[in-house]
């Protein structure tokens, strides 16, 4: 196994501070996993990833956690680059994600809705559909915009009763 392929491996397991049930690359916050030459003659290797949304809290974190893991997988000069461009999207978690979303008791998001062109303002919460992760109803109202996290928001089944947190799609 190559270098990259090591150093990929060791930052794929690295798990989302605000959400554990998920990998960095579960999230698609992980974007690119290389390994560089430095001036010395050295090599580095340098972590992309991409915040969820502007000013999250997590990033720095991440980049601790990114460290450390490729620290202790045998690589001691790490870098950690912030990608802004394109921006992340709820689309970028795998089905994988999805699924230990639903495990965690969680409404993964749906497909998000982006438009090329103006955006249409409006004042009220967006319309989502969640189903319930308990028990698979459609029955559901929005309790709070506002979950554990901005990138959540919080939801209850009518017909069980339950309250459930929503990944927002973004």
């Amino acid at each position: 196994m190559s270098g990259r392929e090591r150093a990929a491996e060791a930052a794929g397991q690295v798990r989302d501070p605000e959400m554990p049930m998920l990998t960095l690359a579960d999230l698609g916050v992980l974007r690119a996993v290389d390994v560089e030459r430095r001036q010395d003659g050295g090599e580095i290797v340098v972590a992309s990833i991409t915040p969820t949304y502007t000013g999250c809290p997590a990033m720095a974190t991440m980049r601790d956690d990114l460290v450390h893991r490729l620290n202790d997988a045998g690589f001691p000069h790490v870098e950690v680059r912030v990608v802004l461009d394109p921006p992340w999207s709820s689309d970028w978690i795998s089905e994988r994600g999805h699924a230990a979303l639903r495990a965690a008791g969680m409404s993964p998001p749906g497909p998000a809705r982006r438009t090329a062109g103006p955006v249409a303002l409006t004042l009220g919460p967006p319309r989502r559909a969640p189903a319930c992760p308990r028990c698979g109803s459609a029955a559901t109202r929005l309790a709070s915009e506002f979950g554990g996290t901005a990138c959540k928001a919080l939801y209850t089944c009518t017909d069980c009763l339950e309250p459930f947190e929503h990944v927002k799609e973004i």
